[in-house]
């Protein structure tokens, strides 16, 4: 790998102008395939082999009519009644104008009770709309005709907003262009600090942003062929974002290190790119591994969104080892000639300041800083423990949009039920009596206390299937409906239809989400033990230790609990909630909790192989465990802080946002990183390693002989081999006066 990535390097060097032409040709057209034909995103959060999907395949295969896609009108008047004369006819010509609408089935009447209802004081309403066709074959353009359409109420003096499935299942991604711009110049600001030059700040900068193109282009492809959550061009673009600057800082830093030693220009972007750059072509593939963990979980939404990340990091990897090494070329010797006023530029890291002198004043009284670090963790971690998840509902949309208007609308004129009915597919076969059993199984739901209503049955041509509407008295997210849907499917229904052939399926988005939520809590522990089980095989290859990879897994839970505990302590018991943008406190979402655990896996092992690598390398030159973990410290701190804060201030900046299950991830990982970069490296690893002495480095000889070996920065057996082995490597370092550093395993 070292060997190979010195000639990419090299031949990007001698070539940039190529280079640069085909990645721009080549992100130029992406871009226009992915607005051109790249697909829709959709809020599709189905699972087969569920009680929703059962139902919705029911509805599709015996009740067409039944199955198609739906909407609901919220119609509201500030001074007022609905049912008054002017405001009457408004509502209906806003009626007769959707049912006009080509793919528009059936509407519903709130003045009649068919479809719709007026609440008690008369100043709210709303109309259900069927469509003729599925949701996933309407489109985004559906949602577009039905607000333009409604805009015949507006204009007559009602208030009409849009609720229901089809505004909920087409989203389109926001990525703020104003917010995306600020993120990236605090970015720009925390290396210019570290960096002390303006060029070499510029270019991961540069580089992460042509990255972030060409990767949200091909996740617009991917939508293509799969059902994409819009969740996930957000989180493709969040965390290609923050890698992406990560990887090239680590390259540039070492190709800087290598200037300022007298290295050439075209040599020091070889050995860059074999040693940082085979770092970074691990971590990647870490972080790649890690999300792909997510195709255990069994929820196609999330491994789809684990997927789209995936792509975007992938892209990330190969601009840093193809385009960086280019536009290095063309920076040549003078990156750090345009300067900082009052700062100096820095290449090198002293192995004796603050942070060397933190690392052995933490390796004096290591027991005193693991004991108080690790108590401070568990303390941040413990509101995991109160952890409860479900799927979010409008009240979670963005403020001022026509979902959260109609939302709270619902809520006031109808209790918070109305926001998610519940959908029950009713199948019945010959030999019963349908109006019996349907009257039987009408009279066993209602007189359940936490249902408010349930709608007359609508049958198919045949007879033998019906549907039912059901609206919960509580939230679509709140624990009580829940408990409704599992009481209703465990208990209500098999007893009412006890002695019939009758089968009932519960369905409807809210049903939907909660299967959801059953099958994540379900998985949840399986995906860790999977995720973990990966990170415990390959540290073990790549540091020939056993205690390494145990050390560093348990670390890493620490800091990712405490990432949990936050996110748990904001939006679940809402401290701080309303700087969200929400009006109260709101459940984990049902996927955060193990898109976290991938990412962050994914992420702390990229800085445990980044400070581990430079430590197991001194120990290899020198044998002394404690002196080796403070000059690992020292000479890494100085870079994984800073691509710490990079990555906090990314991922802050997308908690942000207005997207509920971005800003819950991006909270949870901005604290999560920023404990793993301050208290996990600075305190817990210096005083693990110390206590561990030796035993750090130690491997059973058998399990030795077993593994592969993988040199990750190509310093230590696999540096030398690419040093002596490759014929080009050598003809540089002649021509440029240096040689490759002697192996020191």
């Amino acid at each position: 790998m070292a060997r190979w990535l010195y000639r990419v390097g090299v031949r990007a060097v001698e070539n940039r102008r190529r280079v640069v032409v085909v990645w721009l040709v080549a992100v130029v057209t992406l871009i226009g395939a992915g607005r051109g034909l790249g697909g829709e995103f959709s809020e599709e959060f189905g699972i087969p082999g569920t009680g929703s999907h059962q139902a919705q395949e029911l509805l599709a295969d015996r009740f067409p009519e039944q199955s198609g896609g739906s909407a609901r009108l919220v119609f509201a008047m500030a001074d007022g009644r609905l049912d008054a004369a002017g405001s009457r006819a408004a509502v209906e010509a806003t009626l007769d104008a959707v049912g006009a609408l080509p793919d528009v089935a059936i509407v519903g009447d709130p003045f009649a009770g068919t479809g719709g209802a007026l609440s008690e004081q008369g100043d709210i309403g709303y109309a259900d709309v069927r469509y003729r066709h599925p949701i996933d074959q309407l489109g985004s353009h559906t949602v577009e005709d039905l607000d333009r359409t409604v805009q015949v109420g507006r204009e007559l003096g009602v208030q009409v907003e849009l609720s229901g499935e089809l505004p909920a299942y087409y989203q389109s991604p926001h990525l703020g262009g104003t917010e995306l711009v600020l993120k990236v110049g605090a970015a720009l600001v925390i290396m210019l600090v570290a960096f002390g030059s303006v060029l070499a700040t510029g270019l991961p900068v540069g580089l992460a942003l042509v990255g972030l193109a060409a990767g949200a282009a091909l996740v617009h492809l991917l939508a293509l062929v799969v059902a994409v959550p819009s969740s996930s061009l957000l989180l493709g673009v969040m965390l290609g974002l923050g890698v992406g600057i990560d990887y090239a800082l680590f390259i540039v830093t070492r190709h800087r290190e290598h200037l300022a030693a007298g290295v050439g220009v075209t040599d020091s972007i070889g050995r860059s790119m074999a040693t940082a750059g085979q770092a970074v072509v691990f971590a990647g593939a870490t972080v790649i591994i890690a999300i792909g963990g997510l195709t255990v979980a069994g929820i196609p939404a999330a491994t789809i969104m684990g997927a789209s990340a995936a792509i975007v990091v992938a892209v990330m990897v190969l601009a840093a080892v193809t385009l960086l090494p280019a536009l290095l070329g063309f920076a040549g010797a003078g990156i750090d000639r345009v300067r900082v006023p009052g700062l100096t530029p820095r290449a090198a890291t002293d192995a004796d300041n603050r942070w060397g002198r933190w690392a052995r004043r933490v390796a004096q009284r290591p027991w005193p800083y693991l004991v108080g670090s690790v108590a401070a963790l568990l303390v941040l971690a413990s509101p995991v423990l109160g952890m409860r998840m479900a799927m979010p509902d409008a009240s979670t949309a963005a403020e001022g949009s026509t979902r959260r208007i109609a939302h709270e609308l619902l809520v006031d004129g109808f209790g918070a039920g109305f926001s998610g009915p519940l959908l029950l597919a009713l199948e019945l076969p010959t030999g019963d009596d349908p109006e019996t059993v349907v009257a039987d199984l009408r009279a066993a739901i209602a007189a359940d206390p936490a249902v408010a209503h349930v709608s007359q049955a609508v049958l198919n041509g045949s007879g033998d299937t019906a549907v039912l509407q059901v609206t919960p008295r509580t939230a679509p997210h709140d624990a009580a409906t829940q408990d409704l849907v599992h009481r209703l499917r465990d208990d209500t229904v098999p007893a009412a239809l006890a002695g019939t052939n009758a089968d009932v399926h519960v369905g409807g988005t809210s049903a939907q989400h909660i299967d959801l939520t059953d099958r994540a809590a379900q998985r949840l522990p399986w995906f860790m033990a999977t995720i973990i089980g990966l990170s415990l095989a390959l540290l073990t290859v790549v540091f020939r230790s056993v205690w390494v990879p145990v050390k560093a897994a348990a670390m890493n839970l620490l800091s990712i609990g405490a990432g949990y505990g936050a996110v748990v302590a904001v939006f679940q018991w809402g401290w701080g909630a309303t700087v969200f943008g929400l009006d109260g406190p709101v459940p984990v979402v049902s996927m955060v909790p193990m898109i976290m655990f991938a990412v962050l896996f994914g992420l702390s092992m990229d800085y445990e192989v980044f400070l581990l690598s430079r430590t197991r390398e001194e120990y290899l030159r020198t044998g002394d465990n404690t002196g080796s973990v403070v000059a690992g410290i020292s000479t890494t701190a100085r870079v994984i802080t800073s691509a710490a804060l990079v990555m906090i201030v990314v991922f802050a900046g997308f908690a942000m946002g207005d997207n509920i299950i971005i800003q819950q991830i991006g909270l949870g990982l901005a604290v999560a990183v920023l404990l793993d970069a301050t208290v996990v490296r600075a305190v817990l690893v210096p005083s693990t390693m110390v206590l561990l002495g030796e035993r750090n480095w130690i491997i059973p000889t058998w399990l030795d002989r077993l593994l592969p070996h993988i040199d990750v920065e190509g310093s230590g057996r696999g540096g030398d081999v690419t040093a002596s082995a490759d014929s080009d490597a050598q003809g540089r370092a002649a021509v440029y006066g240096c040689q490759w550093p002697a192996s020191k395993s």
